[in-house]
């Protein structure tokens, strides 16, 4: 059986944790950073993670990851 393909978009935008746990950037990241508290632009630095029928889809997105 031929290997499967990894969905490109959602490699570029999520990753797996060693426990298997899928992490991504949070939002709201890009401009306008001055109009956000200071205490704000920090908690954007830190990772979400995703959890219930959410991680599972992207798990299915990428197989080997």
């Amino acid at each position: 059986m031929p290997k499967m393909k990894s969905h490109r978009g959602a490699a570029k935008r999520f990753k797996t944790t060693g426990t298997g746990k899928v992490v991504h950037q949070k939002k709201g990241k890009r401009h306008f950073m001055s109009k956000h508290s200071s205490k704000r632009n920090r908690q954007l630095r830190r990772t979400g993670e995703l959890e219930g029928a959410d991680a599972r889809r992207i798990k299915r997105l990428l197989p080997y990851l």
